[in-house]
């Protein structure tokens, strides 16, 4: 059931992490913290299609 999804940093938008969620019990769009290599610094990543 879990699916592949793209994490995009929302400063630079460049698609940096891949992961996988069950859609069925998180179908809201997943945002997590983590490190932008080319911002140089932890921001806020949210999940794209």
């Amino acid at each position: 059931m879990a699916e592949k999804i793209t994490l995009v940093c929302t400063e630079c938008l460049s698609r940096n992490y891949t992961t996988t969620k069950n859609k069925k019990t998180q179908p809201k769009r997943l945002e997590i913290k983590k490190y932008c290599p080319k911002c140089g610094r932890h921001t806020l990543h949210k999940e794209t299609k």
